[in-house]
Formats: structure tokens, C-alpha cells, sequence
């Protein structure tokens, strides 16, 4: 070999060892920090931009910049490798925030002020998850199609916020794109649903199907497993709420589950957390004071079912943590939940999937499906199976509105009866001048008048109606003003699950 052969080799080994250095995929930890460096960026550079209202041009808006690590005139110096930073929206992720009260410097100093957590992810799907230090956002990667059909769901994502910010739908605050040494990773960030700062002893991945359905026995070996429909089912018999807790949650599923419908999105799951406060005192851990200073307003599942409160203070509750009360038999329950994995649209590839299980296996309880369907059998499994009401003690809230309902009669007919005597003397007086008769058989009697001057001492059965009649009308009125409880009809309020389920 000449020595010309020799150099050209040696040549373009360095030229390639040069490339495959440059081109090196980047560890987890320069992932990470590339991310928390491109949103710090990326909400920085926002700042300089005037605050004016949401055009529908800027939801297809992609903003895209240079970050070498040597820095430049727009961008800083920083010792993770080369990268690329796309920014999605970003006027209209910007809006987003401040509908849920978000500052930036409260979201750049959540993200960008201490490490990553990361999550282990027991889904089918290959997401990261990551979690800021102080539990109020979740980083998760999509892939490119979900990206993209998120950014196409913006604009009726924000007709859905504007008109119901309270809502288990995940709340999306920014969508970004990292290429590193040849690795493309976007990411979405939304709220945190499970806070670390209780344990869960029971998690949920529910979806209201049943094919498949079983938690596996590798994600059982797990020191907290993420169980699924069957063995909710087997674990637990329903998930008990008061009858205000029930109807508001059911509702606000309901609400959503349309939402998504329309959106033609399905296979969504419903993740559930449960606490079980009978087991284990609260944790008084460090992360116990994650929610002491909340970020995001309606970011709590007890904030998020509550759709006819308006604009209320952030639930600020070092005991519960925004969850909401239950019970399961003799325990006592804080359930905290919202619907993951909305970026799954009925697309041909999903059409085929459910067509080729179907042949295998009952179709109807396959989880992907059609959206309408899928979102029916969702809500009665949730309605039915999973939440319940606690039904009241009927004989005692019945005596209760018995003895409050007399109470105010007893104190109407006190009233009316003095009403009567009074009555009773005019008419006495106005029969005295009119022996004749020829008062009741004039056309010109007042109608406001009994035709019996003298009713209540008759013995005829129609006047003692219309007598009873009049106190009713006037109890009634009396009990509207006074005490509006009793005009609560139990049998309406139950029939109103029908409305949903």
C-alpha cells in the first residue's frame, strides 16, 4: 500500500470519528438540560412581545432558532452539545397560561431552576415523562403525529378553555422541539394530575373496556403497579361520593368525553390516584410543601369538577391537596384523576386496528373505537362501575324535612288564622246590612271575596276544600320565601344520573 493510500485512509477515519462525534446521540442528562435551556429561551424571548389578542394565523405558527454551544448574538453560551429549538404557538401557549394564572417567571423558575425528575412510564407508548421539583408540570415527548394534531387542535382547544377553564381534560402549556446530534425529541407541557408528596396506594389506567384490560405481571412486581379496568373491578366495588361530589364529577366527564368526541379523539384513559387516609398519617415530607405555594389555578381535581364556581381562590389545603373526599366501604379516600392520552385521533390506521381485533375478539369491548361509541361506554363505566352516590338515609332526611316543612306551616297558619278572625267580623258586619240577600246576587260582587261570607264554620264539604285550599296556597308561599329546602324534590335530583350515564 502506497503511502498516499495511507494518508487518504487516516484522513477519512479522523473525518469520521470527527462526524460520529459531532453527530453523537446525547445522554439523557444533556437531553434534559437542552430541554429546560430551549423553554427558558424560548419564554424569555416571548417576554419582549406585546400582549394582544389570539389571531387564528398564530396557531399554526412554528418559531425555529440556532443554539450552538459556543453562543451568539441571540442566544447564550451554554456546555450541553449543539441543538435546535422549535417553539409551537407560542402566542398561543403564552394565553393559555395566563388563563390558568401562570407568571413566567413562576413557569421558567418551575422548570428551569432545579433538575428534572424522571418518570417511569408503565403505558404502552414509548413517552419520557419528566416532573418539575416542585410537582405542578409534566414534560412528556410525542411523537411527530401527535405534535402535529395537537397544534391542528389549538383552536378548538381554546373555544373549549374560554368557555370552561374547570375542566379533566389535560391542560396543555407549551409545545417545543429539541434536535440534538441528531435525535429530534418534542416535548408538550401540562399540569401534574398525582402529586408525589402523597403516596398512592392504588393507581388506575382506566379506559371503560375490558379486552385486555389486566394490569401485567411485570407492572404488578412494580412497587406501585398501575392497575387497570379488570382489576379495578376485582379490587374495588365503586368509589363512593356524596350526591353534589357525584353529579358535579359525572358532569364535568360528560362535558369532556363530548368535547373529545367532536374532536373525533379516542382510546383516552381516565388516570386515577387514590389515597386511602385511614392507612398512613400525611407525609410531611419536603415535597410536602409543593402545593403550599400553587402555581396553576383549577389544576386540582377538586378544582376542576366544581363548574359552577366562579373564579375562586386556588385550593391552598396542606391536608388534602386539592383531592377529592371518597369513601370505599369503612375507609375514607382522597381521589385525585384527569383524562390522559387525548392526542390519538380515529385516523384509518386506528379504523384498521379496530377492524383487525374485532375479528379476534368481541369488538365492542376492544379499546379503540369509534368516538361516539367510545365515549358512551366510557361514561357508563365511570358512572356505574367506578363512581357511585351515596344515597342518604331516607328516613332520616325525610323526618328532617317533615319537621322543618310543619314547623313553618304551623307558623303560616298561626299568621292565617288571625287573618281569619279579622275576616270573620268584617263579613259579620257586611251581613248585617245586607239581611236582604241582595248583596250575593248582585253582578258587581269583588272577585277577591269568598262566596261564603262565613266559610269556616260551614259543614258543606266544597267549602271546607276551598277553605283547605287557600291555606295551602298561602303555606306555600310562605314556605318559598322562608325556607326554599323543601321544594327539593329527591326523585328529580336522583333521575338527573339519567341525564348523563
Amino acid at each position: 500500500m502506497s503511502t498516499t493510500s495511507i494518508t487518504d485512509s487516516m484522513r477519512r477515519g479522523t473525518l469520521a470519528s470527527k462526524m460520529s462525534k459531532d453527530h453523537k446521540k446525547p445522554t439523557p442528562a444533556a437531553l434534559k438540560g437542552a430541554i429546560q435551556l430551549g423553554i427558558g429561551y424560548a419564554v424569555g424571548n416571548l417576554s419582549s412581545k406585546p400582549d394582544r389578542d389570539v389571531l387564528m394565523q398564530d396557531f399554526s405558527v412554528v418559531e425555529s432558532v440556532y443554539l450552538p454551544s459556543e453562543g451568539s448574538n441571540l442566544t447564550p453560551a451554554h456546555h450541553f452539545p449543539d441543538f435546535r429549538l422549535k417553539t409551537y404557538a407560542p402566542l398561543a401557549f403564552r394565553y393559555f397560561r395566563e388563563l390558568f394564572g401562570i407568571k413566567p417567571d413562576d413557569y421558567l423558575y418551575s422548570i428551569c431552576n432545579e433538575p428534572l425528575i424522571e418518570l417511569s412510564n408503565p403505558g404502552a407508548s414509548s413517552s419520557w415523562f419528566y416532573l418539575t421539583s416542585d410537582d405542578e408540570f409534566i414534560i412528556k415527548t410525542v411523537q411527530h403525529k401527535e405534535a402535529e394534531f395537537l397544534q391542528k387542535l389549538l383552536p378548538g382547544y381554546y373555544m373549549n378553555l374560554n368557555q370552561n377553564p374547570r375542566t379533566l381534560l389535560p391542560k396543555f402549556y407549551g409545545l417545543y422541539c429539541i434536535q440534538c446530534g441528531g435525535t429530534t425529541v418534542r416535548v408538550v407541557v401540562m399540569n401534574n394530575i398525582l402529586p408525589r408528596a402523597l403516596k398512592m396506594h392504588y393507581k388506575y389506567d382506566l379506559k371503560g373496556s375490558s379486552y385486555k384490560r389486566r394490569a401485567s405481571r411485570k407492572e404488578r412486581s412494580k412497587a406501585c403497579p398501575t392497575f387497570k379496568d379488570l382489576d379495578f373491578q376485582e379490587m374495588h366495588e365503586g368509589l363512593h361520593f356524596d350526591h353534589e361530589t357525584y353529579t358535579a364529577l359525572m358532569k364535568t366527564l360528560q362535558r369532556d368525553c363530548r368535547v373529545l368526541e367532536s374532536f373525533k379523539i379516542m382510546d383516552y384513559s381516565l388516570l386515577l390516584g387514590i389515597h386511602v387516609l385511614n392507612r398512613k398519617p400525611l407525609s410531611r415530607g419536603s415535597r410536602c410543601d409543593s402545593r403550599k405555594g400553587q402555581k396553576v389555578l383549577y389544576s386540582t381535581a377538586l378544582e376542576s369538577i366544581q363548574a359552577n364556581v366562579r373564579d375562586p381562590d386556588p385550593v391552598n389545603d396542606d391536608e388534602t391537596f386539592g383531592g377529592i373526599p371518597a369513601k370505599h366501604k369503612d375507609e375514607h379516600l382522597l381521589i385525585f384523576l384527569g383524562i390522559i392520552d387525548i392526542l390519538q385521533s380515529y385516523r384509518f390506521i386506528k379504523k384498521m386496528e379496530h377492524s383487525w381485533k374485532a375479528l379476534v375478539h368481541d369488538g365492542d369491548t376492544v379499546s379503540v373505537h369509534r368516538p361516539s361509541f367510545y365515549a358512551d361506554r366510557f361514561l357508563n363505566f365511570m358512572g356505574s362501575s367506578v363512581f357511585k352516590k351515596i344515597n342518604p338515609i331516607r328516613g332520616a332526611s325525610s323526618k328532617r324535612k317533615r319537621t322543618s316543612f310543619y314547623a313553618v306551616r304551623s307558623a303560616s297558619q298561626e299568621l292565617l288564622s288571625a287573618r281569619r278572625e279579622e275576616k270573620k267580623e268584617e263579613k259579620k258586619a257586611q251581613s248585617m246590612d245586607n239581611l236582604d240577600g241582595n248583596f250575593y246576587n248582585s253582578s258587581k260582587q269583588p272577585d277577591l271575596l269568598p262566596r261564603p261570607a262565613v266559610s269556616f264554620e260551614s259543614s258543606s264539604k266544597d267549602e271546607k276544600d276551598l277553605g283547605n285550599s287557600e291555606d295551602r296556597r298561602a303555606s306555600s308561599s310562605t314556605i318559598a320565601l322562608e325556607d326554599p329546602l323543601p321544594s327539593l324534590d329527591v326523585s328529580q335530583s336522583d333521575s338527573e344520573q339519567d341525564d348523563y350515564l
